[in-house]
């Protein structure tokens, strides 16, 4: 009895000194969690969950993580299979927005609704961007343009993808009217605001900043809550008297069903990742901002976000309620 009261003391003391017992651990039955990227390597969302990959491995973290490339269907050939994968913490899906216009252009059957939230990680806030040719340089003299001509001047975007929506809630907001021009992707669409064939086009500050500071393109705003450090100059659309915020945001889920102590596992990995000053700076040096939320307010803005983007969408005639 003395010896266990003595361990009992001597467990007592230990507590006092370094804080409460750690929780165990959540069981993985792989050593090496697969994280899909539906889009092709070397790409935007590749490049920045490689960059985590590296930092989260370089950590110690059990079980390592595995960026895997799934490319195909815009995004939803990847969705697609980690929607079916086992739920047991294994198999992580990297997303953003473009889930919720797939599922409203009716392209995948599901959104965020098939997915348990796990993080959300970084945002890319979009740029109106336009041509250096056009007439106008402010976001009030495109707006008189819109007025005057509406449904007239040309803005690149992949349809129904978040290069579309953007404009489509601004249009919503404001009032304007654009003439949509579809292109595959982001290169494609770039070129063309470059030579001028189309007038409008999103930017980001890692594709555009150099095209802005040398004067082949221009920009009215960003759709950021503050002004880029990158371009101090730019106004955000809030404070020219839009409120909207329109960021690619890029997170972590996992399928429906995975165990609550495996989300919590890898929402802490990630945290811990996305506080380590190389990421940051990494991270800043692509235009893109660092910013952490767990399973919960994830989840709140997954909800909310869907529910402006469907908004919209069953306003063009784009998506049917059923």
């Amino acid at each position: 009895m003395k010896k266990i009261l003595k361990s009992l003391v001597l467990s007592s003391a230990a507590i006092g000194l370094f804080g409460s017992v750690p929780a165990i651990a959540a069981d993985f039955t792989c050593s090496t969690a697969k994280l899909i990227v539906p889009w092709k390597p070397g790409g935007g969302t590749a490049v920045i969950f490689n960059i985590f990959e590296k930092i989260i491995n370089e950590s110690g973290a059990k079980p390592r993580i595995q960026v895997v490339t799934v490319p195909g269907q815009g995004g939803n050939k990847g969705a697609k299979e980690a929607a079916k994968a086992k739920p047991d913490g294994c198999t992580m899906f990297a997303i953003h927005q473009s889930a919720i216009t797939s599922y409203l252009n009716g392209r995948i059957p599901f959104h965020y609704d098939n997915f348990d939230t796990v993080a959300l990680l970084t945002a890319t806030p979009d740029i109106v961007g336009a041509s250096k040719d056009v007439p106008w340089n402010s976001l009030a003299d495109l707006k008189k343009a819109s007025a005057a001509a509406p449904g007239t001047i040309p803005a690149g975007a992949t349809f129904g993808s978040t290069s579309q929506f953007m404009w489509l809630i601004m249009e919503d907001l404001t009032g304007m009217k654009f003439k949509y021009v579809p292109f595959d992707g982001t290169r494609e669409r770039m070129t063309a605001l470059l030579s001028g064939s189309i007038k409008l086009g999103t930017l980001n500050v890692a594709s555009g900043r150099k095209y802005l500071e040398g004067g082949e393109l221009k920009a009215f705003a960003i759709a950021a809550d503050a002004r880029s450090k990158h371009l101090p100059n730019l106004p955000t659309l809030k404070e020219l008297g839009v409120d909207l915020v329109y960021a690619l945001k890029r997170g972590i889920v996992v399928p429906k069903g995975t165990p609550k102590d495996k989300i919590e596992h890898w929402s802490q990995v990630f945290k811990k990742a996305a506080e380590d000053e190389s990421l940051k700076k990494q991270m800043d040096a692509k235009g893109t901002d660092v910013q952490w939320v767990g399973p919960e307010g994830y989840r709140k803005w997954a909800d909310k976000t869907f529910a402006e983007h469907k908004k919209v969408a069953v306003k063009i005639g784009m998506f049917k309620p059923k």
